[in-house]
């Protein structure tokens, strides 16, 4: 019979595709050189359960986070409030349209909030006919916003100001480009004399016919007379959830699936004076009546509307568990001695139950009048930053327990003594560790906790990142030695029972700290490699951690874990197997998984990658995903299994399982503990 030649060049072609694909298998293979045998078993009877909140993320008001980063407010220094008390202060970064022959602007302490007392007065010289005309354009004042406010088109921008004048009035409120040539939106408040005699609070809408992403609010006019302005706010209206955090931002951080947020900061909690500190009470209630302060420590001012309440709800959004940080009394230069610690403890109690309390409590009333009557589930209190040395610490630390403990005994308290290197405080539910170091040195703390006696307080490792030479702005070596050591937690969740990387954010405008997480201006954004490594371990929390073993020889620079993790959105159960390579030579790695129920399904099963061609390379605005996760398909996973491992590289493969096997096993978990090895 004769074969139609369309059958034959189809049959060839598949012959041929399959001889480059072995001797693609068998020439990678032989190039790797070094083998290594992993083994995982995923017996019910050798499985922990990874603490349900075990990975999140620790939130600092550093780099310009949250003031013209994750807080969504687009005007800077909307209150006039940052040059200080004393009057006539800098405007900085409000500018004057116009010269000192037609406008005189000024701030002086007529504002009807007691809390902030500062407002702009603003005396107009000019008029729109006669001899004094103004410019074509009017005259008046612009702020830029945090390095250009980023103005989309469509979108609405909801504007609110207080006003005071007796004169009559003529305002236009506009948005524009950078230069004021371009007009992007624009709305007109008339009035006449005694209108706004008193203070008065005005709202609208601004909608952009245009986008532009370095724009400018500007309040013009061609009238004369003298107008006071306070409390100029602009901010879009389709934020996070509707509660005030850029959507952009925050869906980063959503993606990571955060079981905490720890907030809101270690060091500009402290302060380096208390003068300066962040006081919760202070960041509540109608953001017009927050006085804001200057972060001394990371150098500007912030209006504090991403204060307590706005954190709170944050994690709420988020599905994560809210760690607040509290000042326990002590600034990076002052401590507060026991014997007057009284007030600042206080503070605290108070702050829970401003998160807490009932809605007919004092506190609990505020945080009802906010819209939450509902208490947040508050259930992690953060004793300072890094104080153990301090003098007072210990003594001042009891104080404070026993008050938290008397009114919320349930409430878990962090301490900042680490038990590894001082001398710990007792008692306690946590104590905190920071790690920052070289890449070297990190993923050699893939065994940090091998050795950690179990059985007192866990740890939550709130603080970690590479940083120095090999660290760049998050370099992929930065990324692969973190992620070793997160492996090395998971192994040691037993003892350890939070972490979180730090610091989150950098605005690209001010890198007061590098690197960071997530780089962002004010219309674009992208992840650093450490951001999507975390990637890796988002189904970690709550997950079963199964016994591997890694066989190599003459070769240590891997690591590796296994977990058994449920997807939520189509009820499929995975073995998860992560490993990292953090050498320059690629593994040839067998894998042998025993004490399944049932056998790893053959399709369905997916490979992840996160590597580069240089351990140097950085993610960029020009380049977001030069350091990304690629997956690719396992055609056909088993048990038993051989694989190439690139040179510095984070592997996982996330392997089907029988649904209802699967399930049966997580649900058969022993209490008993296990302590995995390498």
């Amino acid at each position: 019979m004769a074969v139609p030649r369309r059958s034959l060049d189809g049959r060839l072609f598949w012959v041929l595709g399959l001889v480059c694909a072995m001797y693609q298998i068998f020439f990678v293979r032989s190039a790797a050189g070094q083998t290594a045998q992993l083994s995982v078993n995923a017996s019910p009877q050798n499985t922990q359960m990874i603490p349900e909140n075990m990975f999140g993320i620790f939130f600092e008001e550093i780099n310009h986070a949250g003031a013209g980063g994750l807080w969504a407010e687009l005007v800077n220094n909307r209150g006039f409030e940052a040059g200080g008390p004393n009057t006539p202060s800098n405007i900085d970064p409000w500018l004057i349209i116009g010269d000192e022959s037609n406008i005189i602007v000024a701030t002086d302490r007529s504002s009807c909030f007691a809390t902030n007392p500062i407002a702009l007065r603003m005396e107009v010289l000019c008029e729109s006919s006669g001899n004094d005309v103004c410019p074509p354009g009017g005259v008046g004042i612009y702020n830029p916003g945090f390095w250009g406010m980023n103005i989309e088109e469509a979108k609405v921008y909801k504007v609110s100001m207080y006003i005071r004048s007796s004169d009559s009035m003529d305002l236009t409120v506009s948005l524009t480009s950078s230069d004021g040539l371009q007009n992007l939106a624009a709305y007109t408040i008339t009035a006449d004399k005694e209108d706004f005699k008193e203070w008065t609070k005005v709202e609208f809408d601004l909608q952009s016919s245009e986008r532009n992403s370095n724009s400018r609010l500007q309040l013009t006019t061609r009238t004369s007379g003298i107008v006071w302005f306070d409390q100029v706010s602009l901010m879009p209206s389709d934020t996070y959830m509707g509660h005030g955090c850029r959507k952009d931002l925050a869906s980063m951080l959503a993606n990571l699936k955060p079981k905490f947020l720890k907030f809101p900061g270690g060091n500009y909690v402290m302060g380096n004076y208390l003068s300066n500190a962040f006081r919760w009470s202070e960041t509540v209630g109608p953001w017009e009546e927050r006085p804001g302060h200057f972060n001394d420590v990371w150098g500007y001012w912030t209006d504090d509307g991403l204060g307590f309440f706005e954190f709170l709800q944050l994690a709420e959004d988020l599905g994560a568990c809210p760690v607040w940080v509290v000042n326990d009394g002590a600034s990076r230069n002052e401590q507060v001695p026991s014997a007057t610690i009284a007030a600042f403890v206080k503070d605290v109690v108070d702050g829970i139950d401003f998160a807490r309390g009932d809605p007919g409590t004092s506190w609990g009333s505020v945080r009802a009048a906010m819209g939450h009557p509902e208490p947040f589930q508050l259930n992690y209190i953060s004793m300072g930053n890094q104080e153990c040395s301090m003098h007072y610490y210990k003594e001042n630390y009891r104080k404070f327990y026993s008050a938290i403990k008397a009114s919320y005994p349930d409430i878990k308290i962090i301490s900042s003594c680490d038990r590894s290197t001082i001398s710990p405080v007792e008692p306690a539910d946590l104590y905190d560790v920071h790690v920052y170091t070289s890449s070297g040195d990190m993923f050699s703390k893939s065994s940090m906790f091998d050795s950690t006696p179990r059985g007192g307080p866990k740890a939550i490792v709130s603080e970690y990142a590479v940083t120095g030479n090999d660290a760049g702005r998050g370099t992929l070596v930065a990324a692969l030695a973190e992620a070793a050591f997160l492996i090395g937690l998971e192994r040691n969740s037993d003892a350890v029972e939070m972490a979180s990387c730090a610091p989150l954010f950098v605005n690209d405008n001010d890198h007061r700290w590098s690197p960071d997480a997530i780089v962002f201006n004010s219309w674009q954004h992208y992840g650093c490699p450490n951001y999507w490594m975390l990637h890796f371990f988002k189904e970690s929390s709550g997950a079963a951690l199964h016994p591997s073993t890694i066989h190599v020889s003459n070769y240590n620079q891997l690591v590796a874990s296994a977990i058994t993790w449920q997807n939520s959105k189509d009820g499929n159960t995975y073995l998860k197997i992560k490993v990292l390579n953090f050498g320059n030579k690629a593994i040839d790695l067998s894998i042998s998984i025993t004490g399944l129920e049932n056998e790893v399904q053959t399709f369905g099963s997916i490979k992840t990658v996160l590597t580069s061609g240089s351990l140097r390379d950085e993610n960029s605005f020009q380049q977001p995903d030069k350091v990304v996760p690629v997956e690719s398909p396992i055609s056909n996973a088993r048990e038993e299994m051989s694989l190439v491992l690139d040179p510095y590289s984070l592997t996982s493969f996330d392997l089907l399982l029988d649904l209802k096997s699967s399930l049966q096993m997580m649900h058969s978990v022993p209490e008993s503990s296990l302590h995995s090895s390498m």
